[in-house]
Formats: C-alpha cells, structure tokens, sequence
C-alpha cells in the first residue's frame, strides 16, 4: 500500500490515535532488532572467542525474530511500504487511484479480521508446547503473531475510514459481493475441483494484484478464500503456516543485512568505494559505466537489497556521468540492468530466501553466485562501450594523477574489506551464513565512527532502525504468505500435476531449463522476486532435481531469471524504482533498456547451458 495523497490530514482523534500507535510500534521494532544484533553477536563472541557457546541464545534469537517479523509486517501496514504492483492503477484516473487506495487498505483489514480468531487459537494451541533450551512456553513466540495482526488490523481500520464515504461504502459493497458470491457458488466451487484453482489462484489473486492490493494479503485473501469456499481446513492452519514460513533460521540474516546496507551508506562506505573506481578508470571510454557496473558488484556484496545498492550508487554518479554527456535514457538502463547483473551477489536476500524454502546450503549459494554476476558484468562492459562508442556528446576526460588514485584507494580500504571479512567469517568458520551479518554491521560501525567520521549521526540511528524492521517485515510476510499459499496449492494436488507435466516438458532439462527462464521471467516481473521465488521454488526445485540439474545451478538461473523480469518495463518494479533513485523519467528509457536486458538474457543462456560457472569453485 503506497500513501494515499486523498486521506483527510486534519489532526482527527482517529489521526492522532493511528499516529501514536504507528510510533509506539516502530519504538518496538527498533528495539527488536537492536536486541536481535546483540544477541546474534554475543552468541558468536561467546563461542568464537571465548569457546563458550550459549545454549539459548538461537532459539531467544527465534523467538525474538518472529516479534521483529511481524512487528516490521504491522508497521510495513502503517508506512504503506508493502509490495504491490501499481502499473496498472496508474493508467486510470486519479478518482479511481483513490477508490484503489481504498480497495486496497479494505482487503488488507478484511485478512487481518478474518485471521484475528484462528491466530488467537493458534496461540491457546502453542501454549502447550516448551522451548527445549529456555523452557519457555510456546505462546510466548505465537502472541507476537496475534499481535502483529492487531496492530495492522487496528491500523487498517483507522486508515480506512479516514477514505471518502462513498468510496469507503463501494468498496464494502464490492467486498460484500464477492464473499457472497463465493459462498453461493460454494458447492460448485467444490465439485469442480482441481480446476477451481483458476477461480481463486489466477481470477482472485490476478485481479487483485492488478488493482494495486499489497502482493503478500493478495496471497493471503486468496488461499483464505480458496480453503473457506472449498474446504473444511481452519484458518488456524494458515496462521501455522506463515509462522513456519517466517521463522526459518536462516531468513534471520533478512533484517540484519537490510541493516547492514542502511549503516554501509549511512557512514559513508559506498560512497569512496566509488570515488576509488572514479579515479581509476574514470577516464577510459565508457568508463564511468564500468565504475557503475563494479561500484554495483562491490555494494551488492554488502547490502543485499538491490533498491539500496542502486541508492547508495546512483546519487554518486550520475551528476559527473551527465556532466560527461550520457543521455538519462542511458543511465537508467544501465543502472536498472546492473541491478539484474548483481541478483545472485552474496548476501543477496533472494538467495537467503531461497535457501530457506528449498534447504539449498547457504554456503553454497553464496560461493556460487559470484562468478555468474562477473559473467554478466563482462556481458553489460561490451554493451556499455558499443554504446559510448556512438554517443557523439561525451566528452573526454583526463586520467586521474598516481597520486588521487592512491589517495582514493588508501582511503577506500577500509570499506573495500568489508565484503571480504563478510565471506571469510563464513569460510573460516567464526560464523555461519545467517551470523555473519552481524560482523559487518560490527565492522561498519567501527569504521563509520572511527575512519569515516562524520557519515553517522545519532538522529538517524532510529530511522534507520525503523526502516530495517518495515523493510524486514514485509519481506517476511510475503514469504509466510507463500508459504501458506503454496502449502494450500500442494494440498490441492497442483504441486504433484505440476510435476508430472514439467517433467513430461519436450527436450527433458533443456526444455524444463528453458520453460523456466521464461517463467520466472514473467513471475519476477508480475510478483515481484522474493514472493515468486517462496511460491514456486519449492515446487520446481524437485523436479530439477528429478531431470538431474544441480540444485545451485538451478537457483542461479531461477535468480537471474527472476531479476530479469523485475527489472524489465512495463511491469517490473526495480526498474520504477530505478528512474525514481535516479531521478529520471520512466519514458527516457523504455527504448533504450531492451539492449541491455537483451544482453543479459544472452548471457542468462550461457549461464544456463555451461553449469561450470555455476557450480565450479562449489
């Protein structure tokens, strides 16, 4: 849900009341995950140094994460920072963006109301269960569920009734018809079958995504509906599914890289990494393309966001590369295309993500992901010097002196480490995948405060804080929600039909590979990537697995794949994101992306069909 520009901003009691609650939660939140740094820390101090390992501290680091899950998911509802597709809102009139806004705010609180009892059940269920380590009782990590729903349940509601009162009563209205449109075909519904899935999976959800309804309760309203109107299955299973969807260990690492990214631009990290690539080959043809495409590679092995690399690269940039003459149109293909290029760069989230839903090691996928990215790095390096090649406007520049690219490089060190000392943790065994993130932010704090003086500041620690957990939250609740979604759709028997027909695919694992780039493709662009990746990887990893394709091999087609159609125009969303980072109107370069993108398919089929670089240095 993005902000509603039409809501009434008068200071209503109601306003006032969804204010106070907005930053009670975000005081929460913040203090979840400065509480969730600490423990993850102590812990690898604790073993690590001083080889005295805590028992507890992993599972009241789960318990914790669940809280910070849905205490970022609720606040995610009041920023209105969830996921959703507004391609298509934003081709209609400016009264019927309202009446979306308002559609979209009503569905939301109609999950949240329809879940508030089975979560409240849920709970009474897990008190029965004991932490082996802590010996807690289970209700301990099950009210932060409960909770979470409502304090977006309540939020939803004071929002929605700060909306025009006829939109307020067309949408009730609209809702209304639907759900008794449902519970009239019920019976038919039923007798159809498998093929009822069409109605909810592919009508429902379809239609909802397009009206611009958050990605994650779009999935969630239409597994909700699907198992209401078909099935006797209570809504307390879907509770349990998007807890066990939310709280795998390894999506731990989700918040604290989002934190880490935060800290590495905040002080200032990013910034003379790229000043150091500036100075060295600044000066070549194209070569303020090449400082893009390495400062990319570089902060994507840091952050982990893709939004926030190209943030933390974009401002620094563009106003020397526009000084030298590149076309907007140019400079936004070719952020967005890095963007793409650098999907499978350690600590990528989709990659944690990815590992959560289908076991894959993390460690794995981590050392795997680099050498496909270089791969397509390379590929964009050709296009990017074709192009400068025929730009008759850019103006030469003069080699940067010995001296400016020593004093850049010295300067640059400390923060040129960084993704070093991230993957030796790892390799070394200090911390494993999902810890390590808490050395970096270690490391950047250390480094911001004390070399780079100046970058952090005490007034933006808790904004910080704020936009890791909203961040964090509506990750993780997109990835319950499809948890909960696919959980229905195997129950269904669509995974086993599924499988069935992707095997029986023309050309065996050329034809499965093939059918899956394009899949993915259209599903990165449409859902966003973490949300297709949680839904259908689950799915089609087995069957990779059955066609004898390594599984990490697979998950870097998957990824790139994925990346290619959140990156690519009309539909995909990094790409907007992108002309918003760079200040650079979507129209300037819708023509000149398809090169790019063109490119990067080429090499995405190299990649494919030579596993070596995948799965070499495994």
């Amino acid at each position: 849900m993005a902000e509603d520009s039409t809501l009434v901003l008068s200071d209503s009691p109601g306003l006032i009341l969804e204010r106070r609650l907005q930053r009670g939660t975000e005081i929460l939140a913040a203090v979840a995950v400065v509480a969730e740094v600490v423990i993850l820390f102590v812990g690898i101090l604790a073993r690590a140094v001083f080889n005295r390992p805590i028992i507890w501290s992993d599972e009241l680091a789960s318990i914790l994460f669940l809280w910070l899950a849905m205490l970022g998911s609720a606040l995610a509802v009041q920023r209105g920072s969830h996921m959703r597709l507004t391609f298509f809102v934003s081709m209609v009139s400016t009264r019927a963006q309202r009446w979306a806004q308002t559609l979209a705010v009503g569905t939301t609180a109609v999950f949240l109301g329809l879940v508030l009892h089975p979560a409240f059940e849920y709970l009474q269920d897990q008190a029965f269960v004991e932490t082996p380590a802590l010996g807690w009782s289970g209700s301990v990590r099950a009210l932060a569920i409960l909770f979470g729903f409502v304090v977006a349940f309540a939020s939803c509601l004071l929002r929605f009734v700060r909306h025009e009162r006829r939109d307020m009563l067309s949408v009730i209205a609209v809702m209304a018809l639907v759900a008794g449109a449902f519970y009239v075909a019920a019976p038919g519904l039923t007798a159809m079958g498998q093929s009822s899935l069409l109605v909810f999976f592919i009508g429902l959800l379809g239609v909802a995504v397009m009206a611009g309804v958050p990605i994650a309760f779009a999935f969630s309203l239409a597994t909700a509906a699907y198992l209401l109107t078909t099935t006797s299955t209570p809504l307390t299973i879907v509770v349990g599914r998007m807890d066990e969807g939310m709280s795998t260990l390894i999506l731990l690492a989700v918040p604290m890289f989002v934190l880490l990214g935060q800290l590495v631009h905040s002080a200032g990290l990013a910034r003379v990494m790229v000043e150091f690539l500036a100075s060295l080959i600044g000066h070549v043809r194209a070569g303020m393309s090449y400082v893009l495409l390495g400062a990319m590679l570089l902060v994507s092995g840091i952050s982990g966001s893709k939004t926030a690399d190209m943030a933390a690269v974009a401002p620094v940039l563009f106003p020397e590369m526009r000084k030298r003459g590149m076309k907007d149109g140019e400079l936004v293909s070719l952020l967005a295309a890095s963007g793409a290029m650098s999907e499978t760069i350690p600590p990528s989230i989709v990659l944690i993500a990815i590992a959560s839903v289908t076991g894959i090691s993390i460690a794995a996928l981590f050392t795997a992901g680099i050498l496909p990215a270089i791969v397509l790095a390379v590929v964009l390096r050709f296009v990017a010097r074709w192009r400068a090649g025929r730009d008759a406007s850019a103006t030469p520049v003069a080699r940067a002196p010995f001296s400016l690219v020593r004093k850049t490089f010295l300067i640059a060190l400390p923060a040129l480490l960084l993704p070093f000392v991230i993957r030796s943790a790892v390799v070394e065994g200090i911390a494993t995948a999902t810890e390590v993130s808490t050395i970096g932010i270690a490391y950047a704090l250390v480094v911001g405060l004390l070399i780079y003086r100046g970058g952090l500041r005490w007034k933006s620690v808790m904004p910080m804080l704020v936009q890791t957990a909203s961040l964090s939250g509506a990750i993780l609740f997109i990835v319950g929600a499809a948890s909960a979604m696919g959980w229905a759709l195997t129950q269904s028997g669509f995974s086993h039909d599924l499988a069935v027909m992707m095997a029986a695919v023309p050309g065996g694992a050329t034809g499965f590979l093939l059918i899956s780039i394009v899949a993915f493709i259209v599903l990165g662009s449409v859902l966003e990537g973490i949300p297709a990746i949680v839904l259908f990887g689950p799915l089609l990893f087995p069957i990779a697995h059955q066609l004898g394709i390594h599984e990490v091999h697979y998950a870097m087609i998957v990824i790139l794949a994925m990346g290619l159609g959140l990156f690519a125009p009309p539909f995909g969303l990094c790409y907007y994101a992108a002309c918003i980072i760079g200040e650079v109107s979507p129209e300037a370069g819708m023509k000149r992306i398809w090169l790019y993108l063109g490119m990067l398919l080429l090499g995405l089929v190299a990649i494919t069909f030579i596993p070596w670089i995948s799965v070499g240095f495994l």
